[in-house]
C-alpha cells in the first residue's frame, strides 16, 4: 500500500492494498494520484508489501469509488471495514458515514492510515482495532466494507453469517473463484458446502469483476466484488446441525446420498449422535445395530432423493432432508 509520510489529504483505495517500495516516477506519480495526493511524490516514501497477508495495491480509483457507491453507505450508519490498509478507502467511507470501525492486523498499516486522518474534520470519527479480524469480537456496525486476503476468506464470511445484531450488508472483494462459490447454483462445478451454507444464510450478489491488472502488484487471479445482505428472519434451523449434514454431503457431492451415508465411518457418527440427542432427552435408544442403516435406507429412497446426490440439490431439498433424518432420530450435530 502506498505510504505517504505527508499527505492526510482524502484519498481512494481498497482494504489490504499495498505496493511496493520499488517503482519507476510514472508508476509512483499514478499510486499517489489514486491514492489522492495529487500526484505529488516528492519525499514519499512507500510501504513495502507483505505479501504473506495478501497484500495488494489497487491502483485504479474508479473501482474504489464504485465499491463505496455499492455500499449505500448512509450519513447515520456506523461502517466497519476490515484491513483499511493505509487509509485509501477509510478516507471516503469516513466522509459518507457517522463513523468508521477499522480492525487492521498489520502495525504499520495502522500508523499510516492514522497519520492519513490526522488534523482532518474526519478523525474524531475514526477507531481502529488493531488484531486479528478473525479473532477479535466486532463491534456494532450497519455495514462491513473489506478486501478479503485469500487465507481468511471463508472463515470471515462464516463470521459474518453469524454475527449479531445483524447488519445492513457486506460488501467485499474475493479472489474471483470464491467470490463464484458464494453464489454457485446446484450442478455447477464450484457449488459446494460454502455456496449452500451462504445462500441459506445470506443472499448474495455478484456486482463487479476486477481484473487483476487494476493491482500492484498484480495478484494471480482475478477479483470479485460482491454484496451479502443477511435473511431477516433467519431460516428456523439448526444451523450446528445444518451445517453437521452439509459438512458430511459434500465431502463427496458427486456420490450418491446413499453411498456417502452408508459408510461405517458416517454410521458410527450417526449412532453415537441418535444415543446422545436419545439421552438428552431421557429417550430409549433401540438396541437394533441396524436402526441407523433403515433409516438412511428409508430417507434416501424417498422419491425426491433417490439417486440424487449433494451436487444437484439445492436449499429446499437439503431442508427437506435434514427435517426426514430429524423425524426418525437421526442427527448431524
Amino acid at each position: 500500500m502506498p505510504k505517504s509520510r505527508k499527505a492526510k489529504t482524502k484519498s481512494s483505495g481498497i482494504p489490504y492494498a499495498i505496493i511496493g517500495s520499488k517503482s519507476n516516477n510514472k508508476e509512483r506519480r499514478n499510486d499517489l494520484v489514486a491514492a489522492g495526493v495529487g500526484g505529488k511524490s516528492s519525499g514519499t516514501n512507500l510501504v513495502a508489501p507483505n505479501t504473506g497477508l495478501g497484500q495488494h495495491f489497487l491502483k485504479n480509483p474508479a473501482v474504489v469509488t464504485a465499491i463505496v457507491e455499492k455500499a449505500g453507505i448512509k450519513s447515520t450508519d456506523v461502517v466497519l471495514e476490515i484491513g483499511p490498509g493505509t487509509g485509501n478507502m477509510t478516507v471516503p467511507l469516513l466522509q459518507k458515514s457517522r463513523k468508521v470501525n477499522a480492525i487492521e492486523y498489520d502495525d504499520r498499516m495502522t500508523r499510516e492510515v492514522l497519520k492519513r486522518v490526522e488534523g482532518t474534520s474526519e478523525e474524531h470519527k475514526l477507531t481502529i482495532i488493531q488484531g486479528d479480524a478473525i479473532k477479535v469480537a466486532f463491534p456494532f456496525f450497519d455495514v462491513c466494507v473489506a478486501n478479503v486476503p485469500y487465507q481468511i476468506s471463508s472463515a470471515l464470511v462464516f463470521k459474518l453469517l453469524s454475527h449479531r445484531p445483524m447488519f445492513r450488508c457486506a460488501v467485499m472483494m474475493f479472489q474471483e473463484e470464491f467470490a463464484l462459490r458464494l453464489s454457485a447454483r446446484p450442478g455447477e462445478a464450484l457449488y459446494c458446502r460454502l455456496s449452500v451454507n451462504c445462500q441459506l444464510l445470506a443472499k448474495v450478489d455478484q456486482l463487479m469483476k476486477v481484473g487483476r491488472n487494476n493491482f500492484r502488484p498484480p495478484p494471480k487471479v482475478e477479483s470479485r466484488v460482491v454484496r451479502i445482505e443477511l435473511r431477516n428472519p433467519p431460516p428456523p434451523v439448526n444451523f450446528s446441525e445444518w451445517d453437521g449434514m452439509i459438512r458430511l454431503l459434500f465431502n463427496r457431492k458427486n456420490k450418491t446420498l446413499r453411498s456417502v451415508l452408508k459408510t461405517k465411518s458416517i454410521i458410527k457418527i450417526l449412532e453415537s449422535n441418535m444415543k446422545t440427542h436419545a439421552a438428552l432427552n431421557n429417550k430409549m435408544v433401540d438396541n437394533d445395530t441396524k436402526l441407523v442403516e433403515r433409516i438412511i435406507d428409508e430417507v434416501v429412497d424417498l422419491d425426491q432423493f433417490k439417486d440424487q446426490r449433494a451436487g444437484k440439490l439445492d436449499l429446499d431439498d437439503f431442508l427437506e432432508l435434514l427435517v426426514q433424518f430429524n423425524r426418525r432420530g437421526i442427527h448431524f450435530a
